[in-house]
């Protein structure tokens, strides 16, 4: 083992000698840490001139602990911290830079010591106010049943023939008739005493999804570089970007953190103690989400290797100044480049992590069982980690490639040797990247949380980068946070309690499985990433300003842009997919709205037809309007898919029930921490506890699409096969994938399948069937029509503000687009990606027609006929969508 690289040092994590560990450090600590700070040496760290055996009584490896429900976090809140007073000279120059405004209006009267606070000191007198209306929001409401089915009917008109159409009627009121009754009341019983009617089933459907998270589930952030070209190096952005981060998870945990809300309207803020410390954790029976509630540390991955260091004592203050992170990280980035890259390649064990979720569960097995092997420990350290900060080497230039990177990182070979940044990442957790150029971005696992939540979280630490820097010039220049932590370079360093500072290499111990599994990790993650291709536009021509000036909702005219510059080079349109957010109720996600209406497809055939300007424009108009009112629904959780899901899910559950009772050997519990609250879970009724349920691991994400991810993980599950190399069916017809345990016959009733132990890498699974005889599949849902409307071909999501200059995700489907989109005062900046359907000439034509119909405006315009004929109300309109 090393016990010093250089003189930048960093100890090397082998097993951690927690018995060596002697009373005698208590005693010393504090002192070395004077003579640390005496001798001030550039790079110096902790290791230096001290045995390495009083290091590893600091390293405790914090093992994950059940996530507390949001009763337990309320009814346990921290004290709240000192009152204090702010002002607000800068609200405007900030509200530019954050998603939402302040939301108290700031006293000018008295300034903070180290500058001025943009929230007022009254949000804080009453205690925590991150979580203080979570009791006072709605439940989700349950839709009427026959609402429900008109929407869906409605969704489905301009995708289907008349024959199909007529067909999916019939299919519609035999439900209405038949099960559809039973199941609503059921539902409204199952719903009695939870948070959420949905949110157990959604989150089952996430963790048994058994495809890569990587291009499939996880999206990304880019945000803008640095507005000081000088702090745009890696280690120094990459330090600012940690300490801002911190700050939040600061705020946070001290429940300091203003809830969001629009029009004063608070909006829920559960998601927002899921967001660290987690770890998505993948086990035989579905993955599960483990947290460290009191995590102090982050990972730090750099060519693939990890390490890792304290950054955060017991009350989540900071104990490291941004100049402290930014020798720590230079250190590993020194220490990085000393192992010869055949051998980072070699263990570069954050492949794994892109494997089938099956395949990388038996990988952790090993990993973990294997006998005076410290590899448990160091699973343990990722997984309870704050978050994960990626060191990329390399210096992408275009958005594209940029985009490439944050998402799926480069694949580059050399000698037969991957050196692409796609070996450093760990999927399983919160990711910040950073490049060589400082260029950076997140990427997150999104099991529970939304790009809305993210946002929130990119925003703000943009933000504060910005702002910190500012005080660094004026003493006096505002901050973010309702209170910061105190300067660790002013602390007592008795104060930082047991804690270890001094970066940590995460050393594994590689048994020759385990090897070869990340050389073939690494190959098919190559592969997966080669089928995939990515395009920007960066549209400078005009954005939000000149669409609002036309009378237009900026989402629904951009929405109609995408399914214009399709219908333009195929001469159709296809089942088109955006999120709207729901977290005006508690525990909300969000709901589908199916862009693709009759107004739509009239204003697609008028626009591409020989038509005058203003039956143009006023067909956009009317296709507007109707999405601004789909849209506003759906936001009051008035939506067709959320409902239709859960009800889909319900017989399942009691599918599942009938089939457990013929044989109880293939009961199985869906292996997931859940994060049910308010005394949700003490209900007894949850879902993953219920007896009713035992086949809930293998629950289908079929139905519908929370977002562009939700969409991807039921399609693949449905069959959209072309994501991965592991999938093997090419139907997505519910008749045929309600899981690998229910797979109804010809006559529409239900057999039993029993899975064999499929070969690692092996998708194919062979299976013998014997007869359970039960309530067949409602006919609503083995119809083609529920089929066509989880066939997404044009995902989208709207999701940005100014701090990014980026967001994206990949497609969801083999023949489909996965387009992220932000739209800012001037401009419109979009991401698109597809398994090579000229992705470069879908761009080309959607800059096409943002061109085309700019002129189109503009000759209407000077006739004097905007705001004629009914314009569009879309300022009444909730947020339109987030990811």
């Amino acid at each position: 083992m090393r016990e010093f690289l250089s003189t930048n040092s960093v100890i090397t994590t082998r097993r951690p000698a927690l018995k060596e560990a002697s009373n005698t450090f208590s005693s010393c600590r504090a002192v070395l840490y004077i003579i640390l700070e005496v001798l001030a040496l550039p790079g110096r760290t902790l290791s230096e001139g001290c045995p390495l055996h009083l290091y590893y009584c600091l390293h405790l490896v914090r093992r994950f602990v059940q996530p507390k429900s949001l009763g337990e976090t309320l009814a346990s809140r921290n004290a709240p911290p000192e009152p204090t007073t702010n002002c607000a000279p800068v609200y405007a120059e900030i509200s530019k830079l954050s998603s939402r405004p302040p939301i108290w209006a700031p006293s000018s009267s008295v300034q903070k010591q180290n500058g001025m606070s943009l929230y007022n000191q009254k949000i804080l007198e009453e205690g925590g106010i991150t979580f203080a209306a979570q009791d006072k929001l709605p439940k989700l409401p349950i839709p009427e049943l026959e609402k429900t089915c008109e929407k869906y009917l409605a969704a489905l008109r301009p995708l289907q023939s008349p024959r199909e159409h007529a067909e999916t009627k019939h299919a519609v009121r035999e439900f209405l008739k038949s099960e559809g009754p039973e199941l609503q009341e059921k539902l409204k019983k199952y719903a009695e005493g939870k948070s959420s009617y949905i949110e157990q089933f959604w989150y089952d459907s996430y963790l048994n999804f058994d495809n890569p998270v990587v291009l499939n589930l996880n999206p990304f952030f880019l945000l803008e570089d640095d507005p000081t070209p000088a702090r745009n190096n890696q280690v120094t952005r990459a330090a600012s970007l940690v300490v801002s981060a911190l700050e939040f998870v600061r705020a946070v945990r001290k429940e300091e953190l203003p809830p969001d809300k629009i029009k004063n309207t608070p909006l829920c803020m559960y998601q927002y103690s899921r967001l660290f410390g987690t770890a998505r954790v993948p086990t035989e029976n579905g993955c599960q989400i483990e947290q460290d509630p009191n995590s102090k540390h982050i990972i730090v991955m750099c060519h693939g290797q990890f390490y890792w260091f304290d950054v955060l004592d017991d009350n989540s203050d900071l104990i490291m100044t941004e100049k402290d992170l930014s020798i720590n990280l230079q250190t590993i980035v020194d220490d990085a480049i000393l192992t010869p890259i055949q051998e980072a390649a070699k263990g570069a064990l954050g492949v794994l992590s892109t494997e089938n979720r099956k395949v990388w569960s038996g990988l952790r097995d090993i990993l973990m069982r294997e006998e005076g092997s410290n590899n448990a420990d160091c699973l343990g350290i990722v997984d309870s980690a704050l978050f994960v900060l990626c060191l990329d080497y390399t210096e992408p230039t275009t958005a594209a490639a940029l985009c490439q990177n944050m998402l799926c990182g480069t694949s580059e070979i050399e000698k037969g040797v991957q050196i692409g940044t796609c070996t450093n990442r760990y999927y399983d957790k919160l990711q910040i990247i950073v490049c060589k150029n400082g260029s950076a971005g997140i990427n997150f696992e999104h099991t529970g949380v939304d790009g809305h939540t993210v946002l929130r979280f990119a925003s703000d630490v943009y933000t504060d980068t910005i702002l910190r820097f500012a005080r660094t010039i004026n003493g006096h220049s505002p901050t973010l946070w309702a209170s910061t932590s105190p300067d660790p370079s002013r602390r007592d360093p008795e104060s930082f309690g047991d804690v270890n500072p001094t970066p940590h290499k995460l050393e594994w111990d590689l048994t020759p499985e385990v090897s070869i599994a990340v050389r073939f990790a690494e190959t098919r993650l190559a592969d997966l990433i080669g089928q995939n291709e990515f395009e920007c536009l960066d549209f400078q021509s005009y954005g939000k300003n000149f669409i609002t000036s036309m009378g237009l909702s900026p989402d629904a005219f951009v929405q109609m842009a995408y399914q214009a510059a399709y219908y333009g080079l195929y001469g159709r349109v296809e089942c088109t997919y955006e999120p709207a957010m729901t977290k005006f109720f508690l525990h909300g996600r969000t709901e589908a709205v199916r862009s693709v209406t009759d107004e739509s497809v009239n204003f697609m055939q008028t626009f591409w037809g020989d038509n005058p300007a203003e039956a143009k424009v006023d067909a956009l108009r009317t296709a507007c309007q109707r999405h601004v009112d789909m849209t506003r629904d759906c936001a009051k959780a008035q939506g067709c898919d959320r409902h239709l899901y859960a009800l889909f899910s319900l017989w399942q559950r009691l599918a599942d029930e009938e089939a457990a009772a013929s044989s109880r050997d293939q009961s199985s519990t869906n292996g997931y921490s859940s994060p049910m609250s308010n005394g949700a879970a003490s209900s007894g009724d949850d879902v993953r506890d219920a007896p009713s349920e035992p086949g809930s691991p293998l629950l289908p994400a079929s139905a519908v699409g929370s977002n562009y991810l939700d969409e991807k993980q039921q399609q693949q599950q449905n069959g959209s096969t072309q994501e991965t190399d592991d999938s093997t069916t090419s139907s997505r017809s519910l008749k045929h994938v309600l899981t690998e345990k229910l797979v109804p016959d010809q006559n529409g009733e239900v057999s039993q399948m029993v899975a064999t132990t499929r070969e690692r890498g092996d998708s194919a699974s062979t299976t013998t069937t014997r007869s359970v005889r039960y309530a067949p599949l409602p006919l609503i849902f083995a119809d083609p029509g529920w089929d066509k409307l989880n066939t997404t071909i044009l995902s989208t999501s709207n999701c940005g503000n100014p701090s990014l200059r980026q967001f994206g995700f990949g497609p969801v489907s083999g023949d489909g687009f996965g387009i992220g989109y932000i739209i800012k005062d001037d401009s419109i900046s979009v991401c698109v990606s597809s398994k090579h359907r000229q992705t470069k000439r879908f761009v080309d034509a959607l800059e096409s027609y943002l061109l085309e119909i700019r002129r189109v405006l503009r000759i209407t315009s000077r006739r004097g006929l905007i705001g004629q004929g009914g314009g569009c109300s879309w300022k009444s309109a909730a947020v339109p969508s987030r990811c």
